[in-house]
């Protein structure tokens, strides 16, 4: 979007020079022309520069630092030296801190100046933001202590300390963050002495510095410290969010001895702290808080018990499976629930009977739980004592068993077999499921039977689904289709239209072949499901398929599905533009209406360039499509414009008469609001009545757009043949000037 003078390229080169102040206002003059989310864009980058910073501190410039200090002492508009205090955050060092400092009082540029103060290193920035305390006031100080905060400077405790009592209740509540951020023991105790504060909003947020630092002691490995201030907090007349907080970290800071605190917020009656219970315990370090929560479960209600078994599950190292399979098999229907789900997620094979158990339950979401449950166990374990069960199972435990086969994938194809002569075809059609998501290439032929010689009909659609399914899954796709048209030649004619779906449906050239040959053939059921698969044929190698079906089948029908397809494929893939203009021309050879006719206009004008634009011109000369051909040439001329083709010769090839174009008058904009373009049109006019515009843009051929966010006209006054006319265009139209009458 920019030149190499963009400020793109100065956030991108590290070795990036300006020339001066005037090269900075010519990149904020472009800035200013961009749209707010390019703006919003380039300040998000700038801040991602800015951590950056953090980590390779080579990417700063002294020579970009000293011209953007430049900017700062200048008479610049607020929004460059904005621009500038972001850019300073990258390049800048305690040279720019002086300039940065005095617009820490300017209300529009102060939290920009900011935004460099806080990543700038050195002492230098602190002393700056310390001095500004005293000279500012409002939401100007809060953002300054703020940056005091997001710094860490140990030397501004005091002077954040007596701000504590500040009338301001935004500026005692933003200074005490500021001393949880900074932490250390003069920090604590000042904010530890503060929690009795009158000032409800101050007191909050006194609570929530005296947390960060208690967080700081407690990742420093000072627990004990960090407990006594926890409790302070959560003992005081804080809100409840500062207590909750407070009493997380009180029992992660105790380590096991926390647990009695923990079990404490279990039992409460107040579901907040129920909920601060349940996370707290995810993250509860050790295996002596799974037998607290095992025991805690015991006494709990349903609902509360539901939830904690979950908690249970999300801690799989040390979780105690024994407690979550007993809650799985007894109980309340909630907690069963519950219980099954975490099997799901933490158990083995030892849970394998009771789910099992459970799956044949008359309780249809208690059935429905455990065999998801089932489907998801892990381990290879599950599935040898699956598959030894299932060689002795019967009735519904047998269905159970199969699904679950099928579910995960389980090797169990002579198992599976002899289930297909079970009586009951509820059993046939879950072994016909469970074979198409189980059965190997090499014994593909057992499903490819069941759908051609099956002693079961009433089983065919399920034996269908299972070879579709199994067949899609293949990894050799072509082996795969040499087996299902093997058995499509063999077949019967009934049978034929089930397979030709299944090739589909894998495709490679074997399945193309094959179904051509149907698509051929002197059936016409074979025929119609011929050419409608090819139709949606989705690779390039139908083409040459679809077109000699276009040409040889006698039903006319047949002849537009395939023609269809053929545009739909010149149309949809990637190629050559000689190719593609090759087969549009063998498309409109072949046709014989006008609707095929318009599509492939349609492709023409999707793809513009010199071999479509030719054959656009020809297309003219087909009587029935003349007036669609001239606008799609007219579109494509357009477009190509601006490169180095000749548009005017090749034009009046096409027929388009030549006249004498004299431009007397042109503009661009809206209402009022326009620009004389006439020395544009005048240039690009020529003894056509079209114009061919170097952009298919207005904005672009014009040199820029005159009303942003307005829709706009072009308007144009011209003599053709010494009769004088007037025309106008919507933004973007194609310029065609009519003969005035």
């Amino acid at each position: 979007m920019f030149e190499e003078t963009s400020l793109g390229g100065t956030l991108g080169n590290k070795n990036y020079n300006y020339s001066g102040l005037f090269r900075w206002n010519e990149i904020m003059h472009k800035l200013r022309q961009l749209p707010s989310s390019f703006v919003y864009f380039v300040v998000c980058f700038v801040s991602i520069a800015v951590v950056a910073r953090a980590q390779d501190s080579s990417i700063s410039s002294p020579e970009q630092e000293q011209e953007l200090i430049a900017i700062l002492q200048s008479k610049a508009p607020a929004e460059d030296k904005a621009i500038a205090c972001k850019l300073l955050a990258i390049h800048g060092s305690s040279a720019a801190v002086p300039e940065l400092a005095k617009l820490l009082p300017d209300a529009q540029l102060s939290s920009w100046a900011r935004i460099s103060l806080e990543a700038i290193p050195g002492s230098a920035v602190d002393e700056a933001l310390r001095n500004a305390v005293d000279l500012l006031e409002g939401h100007l100080l809060v953002g300054t202590i703020n940056s005091i905060g997001v710094r860490r400077d140990a030397d501004a405790v005091d002077i954040l300390a007596a701000r504590l009592k500040d009338k301001n209740a935004e500026v005692a509540s933003a200074a005490a963050v500021a001393l949880g951020r900074i932490g250390g023991e003069s920090a604590t105790n000042t904010l530890r002495s503060a929690l009795a504060i009158d000032s409800v909003s101050v007191r909050s947020a006194v609570a929530e510095g005296c947390i960060l630092c208690a967080e700081r002691f407690y990742a420093e490995g000072r627990s004990d410290q960090a407990a006594k201030i926890y409790d302070e907090v959560r003992n005081a007349n804080v809100p409840k969010q500062r207590m909750i907080e407070a009493t997380r970290g009180a029992i992660l800071a105790r380590n096991q001895e926390g647990i009695p605190l923990l079990l404490e917020q279990f039992r409460s009656p107040d579901n907040s702290l129920f909920q601060l219970a349940l996370g707290t315990a995810r993250e509860f370090p050790g295996n002596g808080v799974d037998q607290a929560l095992a025991d805690e479960m015991v006494r709990a209600t349903p609902e509360r018990a539901a939830l904690m078994i979950q908690a249970m599950a999300d801690r799989p190292e040390t979780v105690i499976l024994s407690t979550v399979l007993k809650a799985a098999g007894e109980g309340p229907k909630l907690v069963r629930l519950s219980g099954i789900d975490a099997l799901g997620r933490v158990g083995d094979s030892s849970c394998l009977a009771k789910l099992l158990e459970s799956a044949l339950d008359e309780d249809a979401d208690l059935s429905t739980a455990s065999k998801s449950a089932l489907a998801n166990l892990a381990g290879n374990k599950v599935d040898t004592q699956i598959l030894a069960l299932l060689g002795k199972a019967k009735g519904t435990r047998k269905l159970v068993l199969i699904e679950l086969a099928g579910q995960r994938r389980i090797d169990a194809t002579d198992v599976l077999l002899e289930s297909l002569e079970d009586s009951d075809s509820a059993v046939r059609n879950a072994a016909l499921t469970a074979l198409g998501e189980t059965v190997t290439l090499e014994k593909l032929s057992v499903l490819i039977a069941q759908v051609t010689d099956s002693d079961h009909p009433e089983d065919a659609v399920a034996a269908k689904k299972a070879l579709k399914a199994a067949s899609i899954r293949m990894p050799d796709r072509e082996a795969c289709a040499a087996q299902l048209s093997a058995a499509f030649e063999r077949s019967a004619v009934e049978t034929k239209s089930s397979l030709l779906e299944i090739l589909g449906d894998v495709g490679g050239n074997t399945a193309l072949k094959t179904i051509a040959g149907a698509a051929k053939s002197n059936d016409p059921d074979l025929q119609d499901i011929g050419s409608r698969m090819l139709g949606k044929w989705n690779s390039l190698n139908a083409a040459p398929v679809l077109l000699d079906l276009a040409k040889t089948v006698p039903e006319e029908k047949y002849q537009i599905r395939a023609l269809r397809g053929y545009i739909g494929i010149i149309r949809k893939f990637d190629m050559p533009a000689k190719q593609r203009a090759a087969m549009c021309q063998q498309a409109l050879d072949v046709s014989r209406r006008p609707d095929e006719q318009k599509l492939v206009l349609d492709v023409l004008k999707l793809y513009p360039g010199t071999e479509t634009f030719k054959l656009a011109i020809d297309s003219i000369q087909i009587p029935q499509i003349k007036k669609e051909a001239t606008q799609v040439t007219l579109a494509i001329a357009q477009k190509l414009g601006g490169n180095n083709l000749d548009v005017e010769q090749l034009l009046s090839r096409g027929g388009f008469e030549k006249v004498k174009l004299e431009i007397i008058k042109a503009e661009y904009g809206a209402g009022s609001n326009s620009k004389d373009v006439t020395s544009v049109i005048q240039k690009y006019g020529s003894d056509l009545p079209v114009i061919t515009l170097p952009s298919p843009s207005y904005n672009v051929s014009f040199g820029g757009d005159p009303l942003p966010g307005y829709v706009k006209q072009l308007k144009i006054r011209y003599r053709i043949n010494g009769k004088e006319g007037e025309a106008s265009f919507g933004e973007d139209s194609l310029i065609i000037l009519s003969e005035p009458k």
